[in-house]
């Protein structure tokens, strides 16, 4: 039995449906490789430089069927869109700007799609380093502890940065600044700073240092250029102190004094000492060498100096103690020591109030004479003064103190027991100025601390300052500025500079000097700084009307300043208009000006502003003038010359104007001049000749005798060609071939003879220099046409090679020699004079000569002409 499906339209269109989808492939990408800058940007890699907006793929693909395809891009959640991409054309764009440190991979989802299909891939895109990073040192701040007994050449820190490039762009490489004026180096790869060799610390000396290292890298590309980064530190470098240096008494030298109601046991002083090395300090151990005679004792730990006698018990009246301080160790141990004097005074009660002594003696004024401007800490060495209060214990206590104006100087000690010497230090070195206190007066006041008469003195100190050259003279402008006229005469004062220098005497004399190239017409008072100008300088606001140059104030010891001079030469109005040389005469056609001109030599306005009138003419009312630009033209209702012939008789059309150049200075200067105007029509014709008639319509003399000079110059020249041809034909007396005339073809007459003048112009050999003559005199004596102009040889041209010598024909009339002028007729002309009945005897000779000229020629082997 046999089975026959049935198809309905539905089930018929789906198996269409299904065919057509089995149909359609799905687009794809062109794998290009990774070098390929267009396909599926697969291993695409971009220099973290690259500037956004730059296009940096293609993405291409195709479609089996041909459809049309497109393009996208898409990234993971969360990712950053770093381009963008022209969906038709597959151009890929970067929008977000790189950066390998923070992402040095970039993963991309690139699809092609035909509208039916879509085919996606992820790739993965590199970032490229470029050198855009710049050192960083890590673990800053950088502070180092050194002993100040580390040995030279020994590290003592590592200094490490880090560049998060890569290749030569993240190597560092470290150096440090100033590296000749400091105490370490450092090595240039690992970064450890060590000490230099042959260099030692000194606690005492300085505390810290302060090393600027400087991390460099190795350079790279960046945005095409190659580009190093650099980054700077400070390492603080802290010295720490070391035992070896012996401790010092502070005060000395040391008094004390015990008074007639002193107590036993009570204090009498305190000895001060110090460990050298100030950064760890050892204690101090005091004791009494010797000097003390069983009556006075010492604090081992404070260095206090107590009596332990009755004053009673005292036997003498001073007691000299010899004080040894001792450091001790951690561990107990006595390094090293120090020994002072103490000088013990035994003294009766208060009565007597402090005293100020000098050498000779008690003293209430003291005088020092000191240069300006002494070193800050130093010593007034030139001030011997010393303080005694002759009381004693705590009678003799006082305070010491200057009175005056503060901050320039502090006295040492403050603070006294019996007797001190008076110290008094520089504190202010800049206020010690001698410009501002010649003489500075303190007061210097003692005044007793603890007694309830708190006696007290004072002495006066007076300084007197000497002054220094400390100063340098000041002008009281940087610059000048000075004008004079031009007619000044020489010797005239321009201008006074001043400048001042503050110091004394010879220091504060300021001598002055010009120069610079602009001085050498003018002088200077060395004294005064008056500026005049040289005896015999003339200035000339026309040939230069600016000066400048420099002027130097200079005192005695050679320090010195400038100033600038600027000086003007005014103009002065000392030129009159001058009219230009062609001015007399000018020819005038009706409707167009003429113009005159006049130049003043002034430089500068007004005075060099010309204004022109006119000052006569007959008749007047003919002509007017610009005043500004020197244009004369005629009243606007001259419009030909009937009207001029109605104005005047004059029939040459020729007036005589008056003209006036006048400048505007003051006081004003004019020029006048007699301007003659001849006045005429336009013409038609134009050209040389006519210009010519023109100008001689009026002379016709002129015209005859330029005509008449033409016409003798033309009669000399022929003059001078016949003679030639004379003396050339009457060297020889025979007829003889002097060249032979090629024949060419004929061809019209005017090129013939140009084409020949241009092989005039330039001959290949001398035979056919000759040509051209020969040719055009044989066309005139066979046309007979006066009017071809043909160019005559140059007279530099060489003369033909001399003839052979011929013996004369018996038969031929001598009287023919000369009219053959030395040359053979052309074959062409030979017709020409038969016809017009030369004889028989004279073609033979000519033959003959001929013949005979050939043979020549082909025997010396020389070119036919």
């Amino acid at each position: 039995m046999k089975h026959v499906r049935h198809f309905t339209p539905s089930l018929f269109l789906s198996l269409v449906h299904v065919c057509l989808v089995q149909a359609n492939y799905a687009p794809y990408f062109f794998d290009n490789g990774a070098r390929s800058t267009n396909g599926n940007m697969a291993l695409l890699s971009l220099s973290e430089d690259t500037p956004v907006g730059t296009h940096v793929y293609t993405l291409n693909g195709t479609d089996p069927e041909g459809d049309p395809v497109t393009y996208g891009l898409a990234y993971e959640a969360g990712s950053r869109r770093y381009f963008s991409v022209d969906k038709n054309l597959g151009n890929v764009t970067l929008i977000e700007e790189l950066d390998r440190e923070k992402e040095d991979e970039i993963e991309v989802i690139v699809s092609i799609s035909d509208g039916l299909s879509t085919v996606s891939e992820k790739v993965r895109i590199l970032v490229m380093d470029a050198n855009d990073e710049s050192p960083e040192f890590i673990n800053t701040p950088y502070i180092v502890q050194v002993p100040e007994n580390t040995p030279s050449g020994s590290s003592i820190f590592k200094i490490e940065a880090v560049d998060k490039d890569t290749g030569s762009g993240g190597s560092i490489t470290y150096f440090l600044q100033n590296i000749h004026a400091n105490k370490f180096t450092i090595d240039r790869h690992s970064g450890v700073l060590r000490i230099k060799t042959g260099v030692t610390l000194d606690y005492e000396k300085s505390r810290t240092h302060f090393v600027i290292v400087v991390a460099k890298d190795g350079g790279g590309k960046l945005r095409g250029d190659n580009k190093v980064f650099s980054a700077t530190t400070t390492v603080t470098v802290n010295v720490e102190d070391v035992q070896d240096t012996p401790p010092m008494f502070i005060g000395t030298p040391y008094y004390g004094y015990v008074y007639e109601d002193t107590l036993a046991g009570s204090e009498v002083l305190t000895v001060v000492a110090l460990d050298g090395d100030r950064g760890k300090p050892n204690s101090i151990h005091y004791c009494i060498v010797n000097g003390s005679e069983g009556s006075f004792e010492i604090s081992n730990t404070t260095g206090a100096i107590s009596v332990i006698k009755s004053p009673n018990q005292l036997k003498k009246e001073v007691y000299e103690l010899k004080v040894q301080a001792s450091e001790v160790s951690q561990e107990g141990d006595v390094s090293v020591y120090a020994f002072a004097m103490v000088t013990i005074r035994v003294v009766d009660l208060n009565n007597h109030p402090p005293t100020f002594y000098g050498e000779n003696g008690p003293q209430n004024r003291f005088e020092l004479t000191m240069y300006e401007h002494p070193p800050e800490g130093e010593i007034l060495r030139g001030l011997k003064i010393t303080v005694n209060d002759s009381d004693q214990g705590a009678n003799a206590k006082f305070n010491l103190r200057l009175v005056g104006p503060g901050g320039i100087f502090r006295v040492v000690p403050q603070t006294v027991l019996n007797e001190a010497q008076v110290t008094i230090i520089v504190e202010n070195s800049a206020a010690i100025d001698y410009e501002k206190f010649k003489v500075l007066t303190f007061k210097l006041l003692a005044i007793e601390v603890n007694t309830p008469e708190k006696f007290s003195s004072t002495a006066d100190v007076v300084i007197r300052l000497l002054d220094t050259n400390d100063n340098v003279p000041k002008f009281s402008s940087d610059y000048y500025i000075a004008r004079i006229p031009e007619n000044s005469p020489g010797g005239s004062n321009v201008v006074a500079v001043t400048a001042t220098d503050p110091d004394s005497g010879l220091w504060g004399e300021v001598k002055y000097s010009i120069y610079g190239t602009g001085a050498d017409l003018f002088l200077i008072h060395p004294s005064t700084g008056i500026i005049y100008t040289q005896p015999w300088a003339v200035l000339d606001a026309e040939v230069n009307s600016k000066y400048n140059f420099y002027v130097k104030a200079e005192d005695t010891d050679g320090k010195y300043s400038l100033a600038e001079v600027f000086i003007t030469v005014l103009d002065v109005n000392d030129h009159s208009p001058e009219f230009n040389e062609n001015i007399q005469e000018k020819t005038m056609i009706i409707g167009s000006p003429v113009k005159i001109e006049a130049i003043d030599q002034d430089a500068e306005e007004p005075n060099n502003i010309v204004d022109y009138s006119i000052m006569q003419a007959d008749p007047a009312n003919v002509f007017d003038i610009d005043q500004s630009t020197g244009e004369i033209k005629l009243k606007s209702y001259i419009r030909s010359l009937d009207i001029i012939h109605n104005i005047t008789k004059n029939k040459d059309c020729i007036w005589s104007v008056v003209v006036q150049a006048k400048d505007r200075g003051s006081p004003s200067f004019s020029t006048t001049a007699v301007l003659k105007i001849d006045i005429t029509e336009e013409t038609l014709h134009k050209g040389p000749m006519a210009a010519f008639l023109m100008q001689t319509k009026d002379n016709p003399m002129k015209a005859l005798g330029v005509l008449a000079g033409v016409m003798g110059i033309m009669v000399l020249i022929t003059i001078m060609i016949s003679t030639a041809m004379f003396w050339r034909n009457k060297r020889s007396n025979k007829i003889m071939p002097v060249r032979r005339i090629i024949k060419k073809r004929q061809t019209p007459q005017s090129r013939t003879v140009r084409m020949e003048w241009l092989k005039f112009k330039r001959p290949s050999n001398a035979a056919e220099k000759f040509v051209v003559e020969d040719d055009a005199k044989s066309l005139h004596n066979e046309n007979s046409n006066n009017n071809i102009q043909v160019a005559p040889m140059p007279p530099t041209a060489p003369l033909p090679p001399p003839p052979p010598t011929l013996a004369p024909r018996g038969d031929t009339p001598g009287c023919r020699v000369p009219t053959v002028s030395g040359s053979l007729t052309p074959k062409f002309i030979n017709k020409q004079l038969k016809k017009r009945g030369h004889g028989s005897a004279h073609n033979a000779l000519v033959s003959e000569l001929k013949m005979k000229f050939e043979k020549r020629n082909a025997a010396i082997g020389e070119p036919h002409i």
